[in-house]
């Protein structure tokens, strides 16, 4: 079966309970853009991309601006991107992306979480070879052509392309983001949102039981407030 597959039984579990911990999470992705490309979005690729993820999590254009304007402070933070990779109960990878001010907190939390519930914090790069980057891209299906998409941007290193309720699917390599992207915005596609996602290459299957265990770590995880995203091998 194809990436679509794969994506829909493997991407990761989301459980912001609150549009404030979703407006907190996108304000530290404007700011790293910014911090690394400057605050005009014509000419920062990222910030533009972040802009329509914030533009379709409706977070208001207000709160958008202010966090622009903030960003590009001198006096504000610096936020550090860190991995984190290791291992939850029944040998379930994980891959902890973190985006943070303070490294040794983020470390203590993160271990902390592994510890409680029996797992193991592994070095870098102990899990990430069980795992393919790719970025995805989401467009209105209602102004777009799956098969039109498919056949002008296999070239552009598109490998699958698919629907999911009233939105289309561009599924890619990390490594092509840029160039998708800039094709996209070329040909006047409105990008609606975008993201990286980990997919797991061999997803371990386990019983309800010890799903609910693993579950219950990663929710954990995910409600610690340097915590971007978190990627598992469990099959769902």
């Amino acid at each position: 079966m194809g990436r679509a597959f794969e994506f829909r039984k493997a991407r990761k579990m989301k459980r912001w309970s609150s549009m404030a911990k979703i407006f907190t999470r996108i304000g530290k992705d404007i700011v790293m853009a910014v911090k690394d490309g400057g605050p005009d979005p014509l000419n920062n690729s990222k910030l533009r991309a972040v802009i329509q993820n914030a533009k379709n999590a409706n977070m208001p254009k207000e709160n958008i601006e202010r966090a622009i304007k903030k960003a590009s402070e001198k006096s504000t933070e610096n936020y550090k991107e860190m991995i984190f990779e290791g291992y939850a109960p029944y040998g379930v990878a994980l891959i902890i992306e973190v985006t943070s001010d303070n490294n040794n907190r983020s470390v203590a939390n993160i271990r902390s979480y592994f510890s409680k519930a029996n797992g193991n914090l592994g070095t870098s790069g102990s899990v990430d070879f069980m795992f393919e980057r790719i970025c995805i891209f989401r467009i209105d299906k209602r102004v777009n052509n799956k098969e039109q998409i498919e056949l002008d941007f296999i070239d552009f290193g598109v490998e699958e392309v698919f629907y999911d309720e009233d939105e289309i699917v561009i599924c890619g390599s990390f490594e092509n983001f840029g160039i998708i992207q800039k094709e996209l915005e070329k040909r006047n596609i409105e990008i609606l949102s975008f993201s990286f996602e980990r997919i797991a290459l061999s997803p371990k299957e386990l019983d309800e039981d010890k799903r609910n265990i693993v579950e219950e770590l990663i929710k954990k995880i995910e409600q610690d407030e340097d915590v971007q995203n978190v990627f598992h091998s469990m099959k769902v």
